[in-house]
């Protein structure tokens, strides 16, 4: 579904280099791109959203958000599995606690979960966002698909008493499980539940309307349906699952546009200062000085034009997804996609050329 005129004049000041006139050739490539890639992958539906200087200047549903209805995906209002792409979304949430003095980044977790079980090393809120604590990953696919209805704080029990990976600091290890705890710091040092953290520091003052937490016993108006491949590679249903303990790190539900929405704070940041925005978005280093090119919910990279580009990917049950920021082009693109699987990168570096030509 297209919602906006294919033929727009960009200008983010004026006589600023970035100005450009996006022609109806340029939305067109990147809708075939699009098209050819939902093609490939066999993906029902698909909202890709698209801003430059604030200002959206592509946003389109491509397939279907359930292919028994043939209901098409709108990306105003077709509202998916977000997966990874969370972990951004919280390490903004921090970002404002931070801002607000309710958390130290550099302060051990130990600080704000005095009762946690103990390990061999201390780690602070830093190395924890950065995946540089050693907390695990899923130990199994059975892990990433549990169905099992429990709070943040149950969740802890499913790794918290496990060793740690490597003493923190040493290495770079994903860890969503890490998210979980990140999110039991934030909720019990605001001494408020995460998910009203995320609802009033971020997605009410950003107008990000048709983004929330999943809850299990809760059913909402236009989400889509949530698809897995089968050995002949035809969509079918995926089997439920339980994300409300790891929200945090993969468990928000929302649309390509709030998602676009999301990404500009990013680069005109409103509800977190500056100064909190450059330590979630620069890279960590390892003891030994190593980059990581992972700051806290951001992957760190540079752009087709040698210019920093923050991302996140995402992979959940029905969901793949992908977000770009490119700050210096002042250009946001979101991707997400209702299919379990699918490598999203390619598609989001295709856009990139398209777009930061």
């Amino acid at each position: 579904m297209k919602r906006f005129i294919p033929i727009l004049l960009l200008c983010c000041s004026l006589g600023s280099p970035k100005a450009q006139t996006l022609d109806s050739i340029t939305l067109d490539k990147a809708k075939k791109i699009a098209t050819d890639f939902l093609k490939t992958e066999h993906i029902p539906g698909m909202a890709i959203s698209v801003s430059q200087c604030g200002k959206t200047i592509l946003s389109e549903g491509f397939g279907f958000s359930n292919i028994n209805t043939k209901t098409p995906v709108n990306p105003e209002q077709t509202i998916f599995r977000i997966a990874s792409v969370s972990k951004s979304i919280t390490a903004v949430t921090l970002g404002t606690l931070v801002d607000n003095d309710i958390i130290e980044l550099n302060k051990s977790v130990y600080h704000y979960l005095p009762n946690y079980p103990k390990n061999n090393h201390d780690f602070t809120v830093k190395q924890l966002g950065g995946n540089l604590a050693g907390i695990r990953h899923y130990k199994n696919n059975k892990e990433f698909t549990l169905n099992k209805e429990m709070s943040i704080s149950l969740g802890l029990n499913l790794f918290k008493f496990d060793p740690l990976l490597f003493k923190p600091g040493t290495k770079y290890k994903y860890s969503t499980f890490g998210y979980v705890l990140l999110s039991e710091v934030m909720q019990t040092a605001a001494e408020t539940p995460f998910n009203k953290l995320v609802d009033s520091l971020v997605f009410k003052p950003l107008n990000m309307t048709h983004s929330f937490m999943e809850h299990t016993s809760e059913t909402h108006k236009n989400i889509t349906t949530f698809y897995r491949l089968n050995l002949l590679n035809k969509p079918v249903e995926s089997k439920p699952v339980s994300n409300e303990y790891k929200v945090a790190g993969g468990g928000i539900l929302s649309t390509s546009e709030d998602l676009i929405k999301f990404g500009n704070e990013i680069i005109y940041p409103k509800i977190i200062s500056a100064k909190t925005r450059d330590q979630l978005t620069t890279s960590q280093r390892l003891n030994n000085g190593y980059k990581t090119g992972y700051g806290i919910g951001f992957s760190s990279q540079t752009s087709i034009k040698g210019t920093p580009k923050y991302f996140h990917t995402g992979g959940g049950i029905g969901a793949s997804s992908i977000i770009y920021i490119f700050p210096e082009e002042e250009i946001v693109i979101s991707i997400l996609s209702n299919l379990s699987g699918v490598n999203m990168i390619p598609l989001g570096k295709s856009l990139e050329n398209v777009f930061l030509k």
